[in-house]
């Protein structure tokens, strides 16, 4: 039987902070649904209500496009090992850039290569169910491959990318990362 709650409580804050995968789901009105997986130790929990987690460069930007038409978030954290659960965040996010204020603020709390944008989820729900469906799996290790992407890419490299595959979401908004990171 799935529980509400009105933030995160200690439990929760444990639980995902043992997590090493979680997946965000967001979407903008007449747009697909996108659900991304995120790892490499990307989320930081701020308090019992707010959660930022740092989204670094990849093939598509789908969550800007859409937390900037319609702020809905939904993260998703599964116990692949141990007790079974399932906890989800439901809240409204904004998108961080660099040229915004915030970034200042919250960029010292992560160290990446590839950094493009953070995202602030304010929870207005916790959820818990059961899990009891999902699998058990065994933790191997993190990928490096997208950081030495990244490195090799450098700065120059990465905004060249941005430019070519991160400005438009497959359904056609605009992501604005080139105005809020980049032009001045």
């Amino acid at each position: 039987m799935g529980k509400q709650y009105q933030g995160l409580a200690e439990d929760h804050i444990e639980f995902i902070s043992n997590q090493k995968i979680f997946f965000v789901g967001t979407a903008a009105p007449e747009t697909r649904v996108n659900i991304s997986p995120k790892g490499m130790d990307t989320l930081r929990i701020i308090n019992r209500n707010r959660v930022v987690w740092l989204n670094v460069t990849g093939s598509g930007n789908e969550t800007s496009a859409h937390v900037q038409k319609d702020p809905r978030m939904t993260l998703m954290f599964c116990a692949f090992e141990g007790h079974p659960l399932i906890l989800r965040l439901y809240g409204r996010a904004s998108v961080i850039h660099r040229k915004d204020a915030e970034w200042d603020m919250l960029s010292p709390l992560f160290s990446l290569p590839g950094a493009r944008q953070i995202f602030d989820l304010s929870i207005d729900l916790v959820q818990t169910s059961c899990g009891m469906g999902v699998p058990h799996f065994a933790y191997e290790g993190e990928r490096e491959e997208l950081n030495h992407w990244a490195e090799k890419k450098g700065e120059a490299g990465l905004r060249r990318y941005w430019e070519e595959k991160n400005r438009i979401s497959i359904d056609g908004l605009p992501t604005r990362i080139i105005e809020k990171n980049l032009e001045p």
